[in-house]
């Protein structure tokens, strides 16, 4: 059995912001990736690579679920590199005047197998990265 991956910060933004930011594709560039393909929309696939220019690390992604202001969940996978897919949850919960952001990447040993760029501890320290330096900032400017 997987142990997921959590994530969880709280943010000074309103939960329509925090959902506006991690499902529209021009906010996405400021703090995250740029995907040119993403449409909010169960069933579509996207894809986007690690910045720069050297096109590293293809992923692609299925949305496999959508609750307005609440979550999206997507699948997460290596195509060139692995069989393996994981999955990536985004919950939102309002907490008075902030935004409880629970983020969970699950099946993570679906991976393993392509070593330490692919690791648990690797994937929890970029997600703490894109989330506490990232989105939280980019949120609450």
């Amino acid at each position: 059995m997987s142990i997921p991956i959590i994530v969880q910060y709280k943010i000074k933004a309103p939960i329509d912001k925090v959902w506006n930011a991690i499902t529209d594709k021009n906010e996405m560039k400021s703090w995250y990736f740029n995907i040119p393909d993403f449409e909010l929309e169960v069933g579509k696939i996207f894809n986007f690579y690690e910045p720069g220019d050297e096109k590293k690390y293809h992923h692609q992604c299925e949305i496999l679920q959508i609750i307005p202001n609440k979550k999206l969940k997507y699948s997460w996978a290596f195509p060139e590199l692995s069989k393996g897919t994981t999955s990536v949850t985004w919950e939102l919960n309002k907490q008075v005047d902030e935004t409880v952001i629970t983020l969970i990447h699950d099946e993570i040993d679906q991976l393993k197998e392509l070593g330490e760029n692919f690791s648990r501890e690797s994937f929890a320290e970029g997600w703490d990265g894109i989330i506490g330096r990232s989105l939280k900032p980019h949120l609450e400017q």
